[in-house]
């Protein structure tokens, strides 16, 4: 079949590169015809679209496809949106992220496409969003469901919000966890005692690391919060920051000022390659985001073997089961997140069986193999339904 794949922005994340790898499994292992359109990798999160180009997929760039809204921008991407689609005459249109999905769907209807499906990487409403904000998400969502026939959420609580908002009826949706290539994480091992070295970690130190954009809601300040109490208990904990972002120079300065510079190593921004050896180098997983439908980290962490400490929000407690795979947190417990990590790193046993065991439960679950033959038998029963007969 012919597939055109359509998100806003191809930076370093994993919608990102969840859908790369969707792109690439459909044309290797289904013989498919597939597109990718998408926006200039803007920002300091760094670019996939040279990964994309390596891996074989045609990508078509919009230039005015941007995030920020700009209602000029937002015509013309829609206009050449509509053009490219009406050249590659797709089968199925599978849109990403908010502005793309909205864009993308709404060219797909208007052409006619006979299956169009979207991904709910993290849904638009989130706590403490402003009440016209959420009246507008709400209203833009509900009205590009009525041209989307079937809804893919990468965890059964986005199922649940998008439901609860009244964006479209529960029997759309399927849940499809984010697959990845398991293999680098499940070898991650390998590259421990190297990397420490590497960076700085003497054998007795426990490095607690958080992978993730330095930005908003991503809850590094959180976590910064907490290591003056952690560190006064646990004097040999390191935290490692992976990932580089608009926030660097308020962390570090945060940090300097409760005297911890010491203790706290950033790497900046690294390929996602490297994220399984630098996983490899930490003892504990920390993720404070506020708002992430089913972080990539939480998983990959799991997978090399590692406990994951989360606040528990979307989808984080399908993978992270408090005593069995990690804890999990009430967001901005300050409090019980100090008292946990303090716990975990004075217990190696602790943190071996909750790694061993997180990666016995998802190491076969998260194979992108497995994402990409679920999501393919949507795309069938979608157009099977429509009346469009394809190859299985």
């Amino acid at each position: 079949m012919r597939v055109a794949h359509v998100i806003t922005r191809l930076i370093v994340g994993g919608a990102q590169e969840n859908t790369l790898l969707t792109c690439e499994g459909l044309t290797r292992d289904f013989g498919d015809q597939v597109l990718l359109i998408t926006g200039p990798p803007l920002g300091p999160e760094g670019s996939l679209l040279e990964q994309g180009r390596a891996g074989g997929t045609p990508i078509e760039v919009l230039p005015g496809l941007r995030r920020a809204i700009n209602p000029w921008h937002e015509w013309q991407s829609y206009r050449r949106l509509k053009r490219v689609l009406a050249d590659f005459k797709p089968d199925v249109v599978h849109t990403h992220s908010a502005k793309a999905g909205i864009l993308g769907r709404l060219a797909a209807h208007k052409l006619r496409v006979p299956a169009i499906i979207h991904t709910v990487h993290g849904a638009a409403f989130y706590p403490g969003q402003g009440r016209w904000g959420r009246a507008g998400v709400r209203f833009a969502e509900r009205r590009a469901a009525a041209w989307t026939h079937a809804f893919i959420s990468v965890a059964d609580a986005m199922t649940d919000q998008m439901v609860a908002e009244g964006v479209a009826p529960r029997e759309k949706f399927t849940t499809i966890y984010s697959g990845m290539d398991v293999e680098p994480f499940l070898r991650s091992g390998e590259h421990r005692e190297r990397m420490r070295r590497e960076l700085g970690y003497q054998p007795g130190h426990v490095v607690i690391g958080k992978v993730g954009r330095l930005f908003h809601l991503k809850g590094h300040a959180d976590i910064v919060a907490v290591a003056k109490q952690i560190v006064a208990e646990r004097p040999e904990v390191r935290f490692l920051f992976v990932g580089d972002g608009i926030l660097r120079d308020a962390l570090s300065k945060q940090i300097a000022e409760a005297g911890l510079t010491s203790h706290f190593h950033f790497t900046g921004l690294v390929p996602p390659e490297r994220i399984p050896e630098l996983l490899s180098a930490m003892d504990i997983v920390v993720h404070t985001s506020l708002r992430e439908g089913l972080a990539r980290v939480l998983p990959q962490g799991l997978i090399a073997g590692k406990p994951v400490v989360s606040y528990d929000v979307d989808g984080a407690r399908e993978v992270v089961i408090t005593g069995e795979t990690g804890e999990l947190i009430a967001p901005r417990d300050l409090a019980r997140l100090s008292a946990v990590l303090i716990k975990l790193a004075g217990d190696p046993a602790k943190r071996e069986r909750l790694g061993l065991e997180g990666r016995r439960r998802f190491a076969q679950v998260f194979r992108h193999q497995h994402m990409t033959a679920a999501i393919r038998k949507v795309y069938e029963r979608v157009l099977e339904s429509r009346g469009t007969a394809v190859e299985p």
